[in-house]
């Protein structure tokens, strides 16, 4: 196969914050084309995990996003920080503060990228089993977040009305679902 791939010539930062970076790259294609400005947003590593409880209820959250203005339905996650030890430790953390519960079981399924065009990060997916809550949500300042128990029924519903509208959270359904035996391909 053909490498495709192209030499970053130059990057330039525009834009440093704890959640964005955004920078300018001067880059060239393997036949000599200057590809110049190429704009990339760096974003910290992220984990989602579809979170069943120990009687097998789905973990759903309902939030207000507010880049397009709507309250949507979620699965639990959020940013991998410098202080988690792993992703695992990450995605446990993400649980516990945003649901309040613990999990006998978190198993690694997939990472993907929301967005490969301009997007630097992975979105690392997780099944996690054995749902117990432990504790009070212990959220950040700027989440406000409801917790819902769905069957595995009601959560198909959702996904048949376009009811999850977080694209990396519906691949991470569709991956659990399949390990956990709902889907066949």
């Amino acid at each position: 196969m053909k490498d495709l791939s192209w030499k970053t010539l130059s990057k330039e930062y525009l834009f440093t914050d704890a959640w964005l970076t955004m920078r300018k790259d001067t880059c060239e294609t393997r036949e000599g084309k200057l590809i110049t400005p190429y704009y990339v947003y760096e974003f910290p590593d992220w984990v989602v995990a579809v979170a069943l409880t120990k009687d097998g209820k789905f973990i759903l959250e309902r939030q207000y996003r507010h880049a397009i203005g709507l309250t949507d339905y979620e699965l639990p996650g959020g940013c991998v920080d410098a202080k988690d030890a792993s992703l695992e430790a990450a995605v446990r953390r993400e649980l516990l503060e945003e649901t309040g519960y613990t999990f006998s079981s978190v198993e690694y399924l997939a990472k993907t990228s929301a967005n490969p065009s301009t997007n630097n990060n992975w979105a690392h997916l997780y099944l996690a089993t054995g749902g117990e809550r432990t504790q009070e949500q212990d959220l950040d300042h700027n989440e406000e977040i409801e917790v819902y128990l769905y069957t595995f029924e009601e959560l198909r519903q959702l996904l048949q009305e376009n009811g999850i509208i977080q694209s990396m959270h519906v691949t991470a359904l569709y991956y659990a679902l399949q390990k956990l035996g709902y889907m066949k391909l």
